[in-house]
C-alpha cells in the first residue's frame, strides 16, 4: 500500500499541475482508446459511482473537453465522447504520464514487472469478488 501511496502522489501531483484530476484523466483516457461511451458503462470501468461520474463529467463538460448526448428516446441514456479540445489534451499528457509509470516501474527487473502484475490482478480480481459476494452482488469500491 505504501509503494502504491507513493507512486500515486507522484500521478497525482503531475495531474494536479495539469489541471486534471485522477479521475478526470481516467475519463478522458477511456474515451480516447475507447470512443464514445454510455455514461454508466464509463463509471463501470473507472470502478466510480453514477454520482460521482455525473460530478466528474460535469467537470469535464464544463471546460470543453468531453460532449454529451441524451438518447431522444430514453433520456437516461447518456453517451459521452471527447471533443477536439479534450482529445488534444490527453494526446498531450498521455505519454508523459505513460513515461512516469515506466520510469517508476524501472527499478523493477522484467520478470519482477510481469510478476507484479500477476499479483496485482489477482489481488485485485480477488478482492471484488469477494466484495461483490458479500455485497449480494454489488460492487464495494
Amino acid at each position: 500500500m505504501r509503494a502504491a501511496d507513493t507512486l500515486q502522489g507522484v500521478m497525482d501531483q503531475r495531474l494536479g499541475g495539469l489541471g486534471l484530476t485522477e479521475n478526470q484523466f481516467g475519463v478522458l483516457e477511456t474515451l480516447l482508446h475507447l470512443g464514445p461511451l454510455h455514461q454508466n458503462a464509463l463509471g463501470e470501468k473507472l470502478l466510480v459511482s453514477k454520482g460521482n461520474v455525473t460530478v466528474i463529467v460535469d467537470n469535464l463538460e464544463r471546460r470543453g473537453l468531453v460532449w454529451r448526448e441524451r438518447d431522444t428516446h430514453d433520456r437516461r441514456h447518456v453517451t459521452v465522447g471527447l471533443t477536439e479540445q479534450g482529445r488534444a489534451l490527453i494526446g498531450q499528457v498521455f505519454p508523459g504520464h505513460v513515461d512516469l509509470i515506466v520510469r517508476a516501474l524501472e527499478v523493477l527487473e522484467p520478470g519482477e514487472q510481469e510478476i507484479l502484475a500477476a499479483l496485482c490482478k489477482k489481488l485485485g480480481l480477488g478482492v471484488r469478488a469477494r466484495s461483490e459476494a458479500e455485497a449480494g452482488g454489488l460492487v464495494v469500491v
